[in-house]
Order: structure tokens, then C-alpha cells, then sequence
């Protein structure tokens, strides 16, 4: 059993963090190559694959390596990083509170390239960040942490956000 993640209620103030409810209805966008199932809504899930189609046309491959994340996922994830020994404080300028990740609401994607899938800075020196930089806000995705970001996360070149549509 993990030890509840108490959160600084300043903390959450102080970085203007909003809570993200997690998404009720989710597709199957893809699976992966170790049979790992990312999950998206269905609206951004038809953005990734028109926009993942659309890189393709122009040579770039893009990889999908996070989606759907659950808040007792995200407790996992941060509790791993403590139990490692990390401290809290660097541990959540590069993750999340739970209840506070855009992976919550189903329409957030980490991106990669298919010979460069790791979350590193570096990412931003690739034609896909170039190409996504210039045409991810055609398909309604927009880079959520870019760098001096107002969240206090670390600059995240991989991570876009399909932006919710009125309905």
C-alpha cells in the first residue's frame, strides 16, 4: 500500500496549478510496441491520428509514448520517485500532482521520434519538434510547458495538449 502524497495546498496556489478531472470517455488511439495501450478522447484522439498522418506525409515520424494517465497512476508514479529518494519538491517540477495532470484529461500526449523515444530536452533539436512547432496547432495541439513556463514544470518539448473544442 503506498503513503498518501500530501501536496502543499500553497504549493498548488502559488503555481496557478488547475485540477484536471480525469476523462470519462476514452479510445484505444494505439498500442505499442510492448503492448502498452494509450488511451485518448475521442476528439483528440481523430486530431493525433489526422496530425500523425499528416507528419507521415511530410517524412516525420511521430511517436506516441504517454496518454492517458489516471490520478492513482500519477500517485504511482510520484510515490516510485520518493521511494528512489527524491525529494518532493524536484520531483514535482517534472511531474504533476496527482489530480493536477493535463494526462488526466485524456488529451495530452508525450511525443517522441521511433529512433529517439526517450523525454529528454534534446527532443527539441528533432525535425518532429520542428515540424510539430510549426503545424501541431493546425490539429488543435499546442506545447503545454514550454520554457519559463507559468506551471513551474520543467521545459517539456514533448509534452502537447489537444485543447478542449465548446461543444
Amino acid at each position: 500500500m503506498q503513503a498518501k502524497i500530501i501536496i502543499p495546498p500553497e504549493l498548488l496556489q502559488q503555481r496557478g496549478l488547475l485540477r484536471q478531472e480525469e476523462a470519462q470517455q476514452l479510445v484505444l488511439a494505439e498500442t505499442g510496441e510492448d503492448g502498452r495501450q494509450y488511451l485518448l478522447t475521442p476528439a483528440a484522439n481523430q486530431a493525433w491520428q489526422a496530425m500523425k498522418q499528416a507528419a507521415a506525409n511530410d517524412g516525420i515520424d511521430l511517436l506516441m509514448i504517454s496518454a492517458f494517465r489516471s490520478v492513482a497512476r500519477q500517485t504511482e508514479i510520484i510515490s516510485d520517485k520518493l521511494a528512489s529518494g527524491m525529494i518532493l519538491a524536484d520531483i514535482l517540477q517534472v511531474c504533476a500532482p496527482p489530480g493536477y495532470s493535463e494526462h488526466h484529461t485524456g488529451r495530452a500526449i508525450d511525443i517522441a521520434m521511433p529512433e529517439d523515444p526517450e523525454l529528454e530536452i534534446s527532443f527539441d533539436t528533432t525535425p518532429a519538434f520542428a515540424w510539430l512547432k510549426n503545424n501541431a496547432a493546425r490539429f488543435g495541439f499546442q506545447m503545454s510547458y514550454p520554457p519559463g513556463n507559468s506551471s513551474g514544470f520543467q521545459y517539456e518539448p514533448w509534452h502537447w495538449c489537444f485543447e478542449k473544442t465548446s461543444t
